[in-house]
This record gives structure tokens, sequence and C-alpha cells, in this order.
């Protein structure tokens, strides 16, 4: 959907186009896909094979039939032709132009556009879904106030990673810390996703919002994604756990159990009790330490087991893991207690 929406987004010639034939009240099913499928389902209709154009496009679109634009969107190559798709394929769709779209966008995978006439509703079918294509200020106000709902979650989420911090250094951490992140980091990501689809949708009026985004984005994957490593079970990897949360539906992603379940710390039907205390391996922090590599971090977890043997340990014991040497424990060791202190004064300040 997002690579079709790219292809209609404004400043493009094909969005020129369809505005055009919109505002002169005329409607249009166009196919941006010109493959042997596509033409195989095309009958009558005539060989156009030229430049795309948007003046083209919508002086044809003032035929009946369908307009076959090359999957590259430079030319158009049929115009007028009548569409065959597939007639047991589902569609929601009850207008004729609107049935045909969807049909032939799920059954040959392809995207398709359709504007209706009397009503000027352009549609964008591709991925078995359909996007309805909305007015440029409507969608800046929704696209804003998006990245407002943005700003509040990922507040909500670095204090969630904060407490976090403070459970794991005092190792009073419980599935709930973990499970409260996991959490809000998947909705931050949910929200962020469609403000991607808008920004994707706005095409050149969507530079600022692209900007915000990048700001409020920046470094939330490698957090979280630190966060999940730390207390995964070895035998599940991150990525596993992310793409678990993202096919949850929204409703059942508000409870803390499903991040637990997600996590796989809790299997099956067996019951989820988030006061569980957990121990992180410590990877987040250890990442913290000046001039600490991500394989001497993992080298450091897989000696020490967890954060607080690793808090506990002395500089010998550090050194004598491979890889560490006398500048780089001591930058642990000085790390993690000022980590301790920090959020020690925080908390009862």
């Amino acid at each position: 959907m997002r690579t079709a929406l790219s292809r209609v987004a404004p400043g493009t010639p094909v969005r020129e186009g369809i505005d055009r034939v919109v505002r002169s009240k005329a409607g249009a099913l166009i196919v941006l896909d010109d493959s042997p499928e596509v033409l195989s389902i095309c009958t009558g209709g005539f060989l156009v094979d030229a430049p795309f154009s948007p003046q083209r496009l919508s002086e044809l679109a003032k035929m009946d039939g369908a307009i076959i634009v090359s999957s590259d969107g430079g030319r158009i190559a049929r115009a007028n032709v009548h569409l065959v798709p597939d007639p047991t394929e589902f569609t929601s769709e009850t207008g004729t132009r609107h049935r045909t779209a969807e049909r032939v966008s799920r059954s040959l995978d392809v995207p398709v556009v359709s504007a209706s006439e009397e009503m000027g509703v352009i549609n964008v079918y591709a991925g078995g879904a359909k996007r309805e294509l909305q007015e440029i200020g409507r969608l800046l106000d929704r696209a804003n106030q998006a990245l407002q709902t943005l700003g509040r979650y990922k507040t909500k989420l670095d204090e969630s990673v904060a407490e976090l911090t403070a459970a794991e250094l005092q190792d009073l951490a419980t599935l709930r810390d973990v499970a409260r992140v996991v959490q809000r980091g998947d909705l931050v990501h949910r929200i962020a996703d469609e403000i991607e689809t808008m920004i994707i949708e706005l095409g050149v009026d969507a530079r600022l919002l692209r900007m915000q985004l990048d700001e409020l984005y920046a470094e939330i994957d490698d957090e979280l994604e630190l966060v999940i490593a730390d207390h995964v079970p070895a035998e599940r990897e991150v990525v596993e756990v992310l793409q678990d949360m993202a096919d949850r539906p929204d409703n059942e992603v508000r409870k803390l159990s499903a991040a637990v379940r997600s996590l796989g710390l809790v299997g099956g039907d067996d019951e989820v009790n988030l006061g569980d205390k957990v121990q992180p391996r410590g990877l987040r922090l250890l990442r913290r330490v000046n001039k600490m590599t991500p394989d001497a971090a993992r080298a450091i977890t897989a000696q020490f087991g967890n954060l607080a043997e690793v808090q506990r340990a002395s500089l010998d014991d550090l050194t004598a893991v491979e890889g560490i040497n006398g500048e780089l424990a001591a930058n642990v060791r000085e790390t993690l207690s000022r980590l301790t202190e920090s959020a020690i004064l925080e908390q009862y300040s």
C-alpha cells in the first residue's frame, strides 16, 4: 500500500492526472501495472503506448473503460479497456468501478486507483487493502494530531524506561516493569507507523512532518530492542517478540499480560503474575558504558549471567572476561555505580 501511495502522492505526475480527472467531474479506473497478467484480463479498448502525462490521463479518462499505466509510471499502455477479473474474488464495494478495482487488485496483487464520477472519491487498492485519498489540508491536520499523540506516548515510554532502569539497578525489577516498556514501545511503533503512511501519502507536502517524526522517533528502536534482549528467553529472538506484538490487535496490546506472553516469559495458558521478579542480563545498561562495544557487552553478560552479578563483580573479575581491559572494566564499575546512585537519588528526592 505504501508503494502504491507513493506513486499517487502530491507532486507526482499520476496524482496530478487524477486530480485533473476529479476536477473535470469524470471518473477513472487506473491500473498501475502493465504486466502480462494484467493485459490478459483486458478486452477491447485500444493500444496507446505513449509517454505518460497528466493531460493524456485526464483526456483518456473521458472514456468509460480502464486505463493501463506501465509499472514504472512512465507510459500509458492501453485505454478504454474492459477488465475481466476473477468474479469469485471477494469485494466489499458496491459501485461497478470500485468493485472491479478491488477485484483486480486482490486477484493479481497490483495497485489500482478508482475515482468516482459523482462524489470525486479516490480509492487506492493494494496489498489486499483499501485507502481513500484525503484532501491535503485534512490529512495534514490528522498527521499533526497524530504527532502530538506520539509525543505524549513517547513521554510515557521514557518514564517507563527510567522506572525500569531504577528497578533493575536495585535488583527490584518485575514483569510489570518490563511489560510496560514493551507495551508502550509497541504503541509508539503503531502511531509512528500510521504517521509514516500519512507522510508517504502527502508526498512533497510532508517535509516538516518527516523532520518532526525523525526527531521524536530517534533511538526508540535501539532502546526497546535492548530491553527485550535483556529479558527474552535464550531460545527466542528479539525480532520474534516485536512481530508478535505487532500482530496483536489494538485492544489486546493494552493488556500488560500480552507483552509478557510475546516475550515468551509465560507460556500457553499459564497465569501471568505481573509481580514476579525478573533479572535482566544487563546488555542495555552496559551499552551506556564509554567505549563499550556490543560484542564486549555480550561477553560480560555471558560471563556473569545477569546485571546483579555484573554490579557485584570486581575489577579483576571484569578483566578476566575475554576482550575486557582494565580501562573498560573501570568504566563499567564507574558507570553502573553512577547510574545506581542517580536512580536512588531520583527515587527519593
